[in-house]
This record gives structure tokens, sequence and C-alpha cells, in this order.
């Protein structure tokens, strides 16, 4: 079955940097769209930024000149670069994979971001 594992997330100070990586299973990941979301309590899930099929990026404005969003076919693993982060960075950051006809969609479990002022 399909399954999306996110990793890299944890605590860092303001102005730091983290990696996300979302490394996926049981698709053909050449095919699939992908997105990362942030959430933090209380508060509906947000886009932070999305990579089409053919690599194509698009960012939330928050995460525009701070995050970079890539993917690497050949290890089935999209990533999130975080730059410049910030204490309102700091949130629960998941994965999302879409099929290229936008009719499916898989999630992962999530990590957590913690940035310290």
């Amino acid at each position: 079955q399909v399954q999306l594992v996110e990793s890299g997330g944890g605590l860092v100070q303001a102005g730091g940097s983290l990696r996300l990586s979302c490394a996926a299973s049981g698709m053909t990941f050449s095919t699939f769209h992908f997105a990362w979301y942030r959430q933090t309590p209380g508060k509906e899930r947000e886009l932070v930024a999305t990579i089409t099929a053919s690599g194509t990026a698009f960012y939330a404005g928050y995460a525009k000149g701070r995050f970079t969003i890539s993917r690497d076919n050949a290890k089935n693993t999209a990533y999130l670069q975080m730059n410049s982060l910030k204490p309102e960075d700091t949130a629960d950051y998941y994965c999302r994979g879409g099929s290229i006809d936008l009719s499916t969609y898989y999630w992962g479990q999530g990590t957590q971001v913690t940035v310290s002022s």
C-alpha cells in the first residue's frame, strides 16, 4: 500500500535551518505531485509549498524566499528545505502526495518542527 513517511523535524533556534524529507513507497513516485502542509493546534492545516510531477514549485507567501521544495524521483523522496526559521514556523508538517489526475491523495503522519526564539 501507499506510504508517505516524513522525517527531519526537530528543535531549532530562530534563524536556523531544517530539511524535511518525505519518503514514498507503494506508488509510481514520478507521476505524483507533492505538497507540504503545516498545522498548529486549533488551526486548519495550511499549504506551505507544492511541487508538480514535472518539478514546478509553488510557495505560500510566508514560505517564499525561505523554503525550497524539491523532489528526487530516483530516491522516491520529496524534500522541504527550510531556512531562516522563525518561531511562527513552529508546527506539525505533513507531506501529501497527489495522483497526477488529482483523484487520489495520500498523507504522511507528520513531523514536528519547533523553532525557539
